[in-house]
């Protein structure tokens, strides 16, 4: 699956990405989730749920997705 994500503040957090994608519950097993399966961005491997994702970047997840950051 390939999916737009549009932003209105200037980043969002990898956390938050995965929350809105209901991919995980809460930022807590953001955390979790990131310690236990492969996440990219931008083709590089990335574990911390506090980091900034900006218009331009791609999220990877197997299995799940990719997700590419826009603004509105």
């Amino acid at each position: 699956m390939k999916k737009d994500i549009f932003i209105t503040t200037p980043y969002i957090t990898l956390g938050q990405l995965l929350k809105e994608e209901n991919i995980v519950e809460s930022g807590g097993k953001a955390k979790w989730y990131l310690k236990e399966n492969m996440v990219y961005l931008n083709d590089e491997p990335e574990n911390r749920r506090g980091k900034k994702l900006y218009k331009g970047d791609t999220v990877s997840i197997p299995d799940v997705g990719m997700f590419f950051i826009k603004t509105k």
